[in-house]
């Protein structure tokens, strides 16, 4: 069994050993203090990846912008010892990522509509294909105006799953589907389908040999011996595409849905509200955050199968992967699945969920209503000090605790949030809903 670290810290010539410091920092600096500062830069990380697509699109924020500076300042040698203060700054990124979440959603609707709800078949269809991943959707919109009336047809892979719903994206008929699920099955994937691939964003893989040659990058994603595509002049791509052999027509007998923006939700308030007053919707789960290969992680498609009928899940990221294929049905008209879209898109998801606090008038941490958090890497983490920084109580996550939280952090999220590691799904399950 591998020793767990005090800290890790190595970013000054003082440190221990000129190797790292892993009990106490040569400098005074705690373990607490070394891993607050880790995970400010985490939720800093995350922050910034949305803030690029939202610049890609022309959308900026000077106040986020002013806080990432202070924040990145923060966690230099010497500067700041205080383990309180780096929960408030913890804290304050959770509520630059609920406005840059806002800023992007912003930038995606008036570029593209608003999303509605959409069937996206999974599968190939005959001809030649390119398979856009990541989170871009600038880079895929891009792509899609270069393809148009090539003969050439695209296709989304994980993240980018939610731009079918997006009427400015969906208006292109080649965009055909979906190909393959969540981030870490893109080797086998990209391996089984003789098309261009382009990477769009983070989530992507170093590619296997047969495969290396079809597969390139554009805006922040690179890999070595890859070709990187400038400007989102995408004829490399699609040159590729065409030279390749035609993909074959495959069964697309699966078929997800996509695009609950917050009106198309909102306009179900209404009944929503009919039906929990009526005893038919007893529960509200969100289920959703990063997909982990970890054997743990069949934790959440257990969960969503063992969920009672007058239930209703809400999804986002691609932790949906691990159930977004299953048929829950409806509750008089009300989906029990409803995919808000990209880990963004958890704006949306905390819009409605404020949404319904004013339709039942009550507090959110007194709504039936309960958050089950898959975490994998630091995205993850700006949104859930997202929901911190909101008070959200009584929220589950997993499949492990994050490597940066130790025992004094543990207890501070314990005791003020009550923050709970996920467990058994039914036990889970009976202690949700009481």
């Amino acid at each position: 069994m591998v020793e767990k670290l005090d800290m890790f810290c190595y970013q000054c010539s003082q440190t221990a050993g000129e190797t790292g410091c892993t009990v106490r920092g040569v400098c005074g600096k705690e373990p607490t203090v070394a891993r607050l500062q880790d995970n400010l830069l985490f939720a800093i990380k995350g922050i910034s990846a949305y803030l690029y697509h939202a610049r890609e699109l022309g959308y900026t924020d000077p106040e986020v912008d002013a806080f990432l500076e202070r924040g990145f300042y923060s966690t230099l040698t010497n500067v700041n010892f205080d383990a309180a203060e780096f929960v408030n700054l913890a804290l304050e990124a959770g509520a630059m990522n609920i406005k840059t979440m806002n800023l992007l959603k912003k930038a995606h609707i008036e570029t593209y509509g608003e999303p509605v709800p959409t069937e996206v078949k999974v599968g190939s269809v005959k001809g030649p294909g390119i398979i856009a991943t990541g989170h871009s959707m600038k880079a895929l919109a891009e792509l899609l105006k270069q393809t148009e009336g090539t003969g050439v047809n695209v296709y989304t892979h994980s993240e980018l799953l939610p731009a079918h719903g997006y009427p400015g994206l969906h208006k292109y008929e080649h965009l055909v589907g979906q190909i393959g699920g969540p981030w870490f099955d893109q080797k086998k994937t990209f391996s089984k389908y003789s098309a261009a691939i382009l990477g769009t964003s983070n989530c992507v893989l170093l590619p296997l040999d047969d495969y290396k040659d079809r597969i390139f990058t554009s805006g922040v994603a690179q890999l070595p011996g890859v070709q990187h595509i400038e400007d989102y002049d995408f004829t490399p791509v699609i040159e590729k595409a065409k030279s390749l052999p035609e993909l074959e027509d495959e069964p697309r007998d699966t078929v997800l849905t996509t695009g609950f923006g917050l009106s198309t939700v909102l306009s179900l308030a209404g009944k929503i509200k009919e039906l929990v007053e009526a005893g038919k919707i007893r529960h509200f789960f969100v289920v959703g955050g990063c997909d982990s290969p970890k054997p743990q992680a069949k934790y959440y498609t257990e969960f969503v199968e063992k969920l009672p009928q007058d239930t209703v899940v809400l999804t986002l990221a691609c932790g949906k992967y691990r159930f977004n294929d299953m048929d829950l049905g409806d509750i008089e008209g009300v989906p029990r699945l409803i995919d808000l879209g990209q880990c963004n898109d958890a704006g949306v998801g905390i819009e409605i969920v404020a949404a319904l606090s004013d339709l039942f008038g009550m507090e959110i941490n007194d709504l039936p209503l309960t958050f089950v958090l898959s975490w994998m890497e630091q995205k993850a983490a700006a949104i859930l000090w997202s929901l911190l920084y909101l008070g959200i109580k009584d929220m589950y996550i997993g499949p492990i605790i994050p490597g940066w939280v130790n025992e004094d952090i543990l207890n501070v999220l314990v005791e003020n949030y009550n923050l709970t590691p996920i467990g058994n799904p039914e036990e889970d399950i009976k202690k949700m809903l009481g």
